[in-house]
């Protein structure tokens, strides 16, 4: 028997969750099979181990820190693929990453709808988006597709270069969209002396970093410090907000709390939920719900919509 405790909306591409348990998960994407370490899923796989078996790729992580792949058909280490309409250069990296996180894909389709909607009624005016910790870029480019004009930052020069090659793939190379390689908390101070606002913001923070000249951000010291920062520099009529985190212990519950002391008594709405990947085996048979990290985002209501009504109404 399925269970679906929700309804989850289907994203089209060529990434599937085959099956997850025992702390790992088998994936499709394009056309390898991958294995990585999954430690939410501690349940038993809904699959025989000989489908596990055939994976093309797994990853192995050390006891004493880090990991290594290990191959059992032959596999490209860097491959193109297609995920919500977004194109990504995968790339099999040495800490198990791909430069593929499914999990956000409905906060992209989220991010892309609040954009075009409060572009629809602003007769397209330019909407600015600041991306911190944009890594490669899935959110980055989900904005520019909308419309938005994107300034998309990460500490990590190597990533913003696999970022821009992820919007050439996918044909948004000549949009509006600002590359830089900072510290976002030197980032943000200096845009707030700049006067500068941001109608959207999209913060998906490490539980660890470094920056560029090795500052270091620690998420349970430094997160709130920064939302209070990016208050500074969110414009009165702002569209959005949206914090994301894959940090242990930060419940979809604190992520509201925290995104609510940010916007403040703003107008407008916060949700927050785990972000999920839904199972779908080779007969598109839905299954279970991998969580894979939390989320909150708040809606601004914008005040220029209440004025063209009542400008209308006095006509």
């Amino acid at each position: 028997m399925n269970i679906a405790p929700r309804n989850v909306p289907e994203i089209a591409g060529e990434y599937n969750l085959i099956d997850s348990g025992n702390e790992m998960k088998l994936e499709q994407i394009g056309k390898y099979r991958i294995v990585r370490p999954a430690p939410q899923a501690v349940w038993s796989p809904r699959l025989p181990q000989s489908e596990w078996r055939s994976a093309d790729a797994t990853y192995v992580r050390s006891s004493t820190g880090g990991g290594e792949w290990k191959f059992k058909n032959q596999t490209s280490r860097k491959f193109q693929t297609l995920y919500d309409n977004i194109g990504f250069e995968i790339k099999l990296t040495d800490f198990g990453h791909l430069g593929l996180f499914p999990e956000q894909a409905h906060n992209w389709q989220w991010v892309r709808e609040v954009i075009r909607t409060r572009m629809a009624y602003t007769n397209n005016a330019n909407l600015e988006v600041l991306n911190l910790f944009a890594y490669t870029g899935g959110s980055s480019l989900a904005c520019s597709q909308a419309g938005a004009h994107v300034v998309h930052l990460d500490a990590a020069k190597g990533v913003v270069d696999w970022a821009k090659d992820n919007a050439k793939f996918s044909h948004l190379n000549d949009r509006p969209i600002r590359w830089i390689v900072d510290d976002v908390t030197k980032f943000v101070a200096r845009e707030a002396r700049r006067n500068r606002r941001y109608h959207g913001i999209i913060l998906d923070p490490p539980s660890f970093g470094r920056g560029p000249k090795g500052e270091v951000f620690k998420i349970e010291n430094d997160l709130i410090p920064l939302l209070t920062a990016c208050k500074e520099i969110l414009a009165n009529d702002a569209a959005f907000v949206l914090l994301s985190c894959h940090t242990p212990g930060f419940t979809p519950l604190t992520l509201h709390n925290e995104l609510l002391e940010m916007v403040g008594d703003r107008p407008g709405n916060i949700e927050s939920d785990e972000m999920i990947i839904a199972e779908q085996d080779r007969l598109n048979t839905p299954g279970r719900l991998l969580p894979s990290g939390t989320f909150a985002r708040w809606q601004g209501r914008d005040a220029t919509k209440p004025k063209k009504a009542e400008a209308k109404k006095k006509e």
